[in-house]
């Protein structure tokens, strides 16, 4: 399989867990001990190359990381990147935390559609969004947003927020089925008073 090598670079890319060499041999639809052989020797060549990232194989599977040697340069990165831009999938993310806060990635996921996992890191990397405790209910972990957040959006309080949470739709607005598509977890349902 001359397309084994990119399948495996390309999967492993976008993870964000270890892989094992048995699933992902199964999604490649190559034998695991060749799967195993070709991550062996991806890793063996990004080392030999002196990449600025290497393939490790922790905790059951494969994943990349950026090389130690790099920290320092790599923490200046995400520590200046606060000043970045924010794309529109972090701004809509940051949008619905602001007005809907403390507020579960499950939740956050619904209302917006599609997975947040990625994005919300991002947002905790940045400091504008942090962990608010735990929902009662379902364990889930709260976001909310802080006070660096207040202070680049200008704000002396979310007091100040513009009045727009009205047309932001409920969570329960969505189907239970909605909410695990996009990997939340599965919150109960209220029952009905008879």
């Amino acid at each position: 399989m001359p397309e084994l090598r990119p399948m495996l670079e390309a999967i492993l890319m976008v993870a964000d867990e270890p892989l094992g060499h048995v699933a992902l041999s199964e999604v490649v639809g190559a034998p695991p001990a060749r799967v195993l052989q070709e991550l062996r020797e991806l890793a063996a060549c990004y080392d030999d190359e002196g990449r600025g990232f290497e393939l490790r194989n922790v905790a059951g599977g494969w994943r990349y990381y950026s090389r130690e040697r790099f920290a320092d340069t790599v923490e200046r990165f995400v520590r200046e990147g606060q000043q970045a831009r924010l794309t529109a999938a972090a701004l809509e993310t940051l949008a619905v935390v602001a007005y809907r806060q403390p507020i579960s990635r499950g939740r956050v996921s619904a209302i917006r559609g599609v997975n947040v996992d990625g994005v919300m890191r991002t947002l905790v990397v940045r400091g504008l969004v942090e962990e608010a405790g735990s929902d009662t209910e379902t364990g889930a972990v709260l976001y909310r947003t802080t006070g660096h957040f207040c202070e680049r959006m200008g704000l002396a309080s979310l007091d100040e927020l513009p009045a727009i949470a009205p047309l932001l739709p409920d969570v329960d607005d969505f189907a239970a089925d909605d909410a695990e598509s996009f990997g939340a977890v599965r919150e109960p349902q209220a029952s009905a008073a008879s």
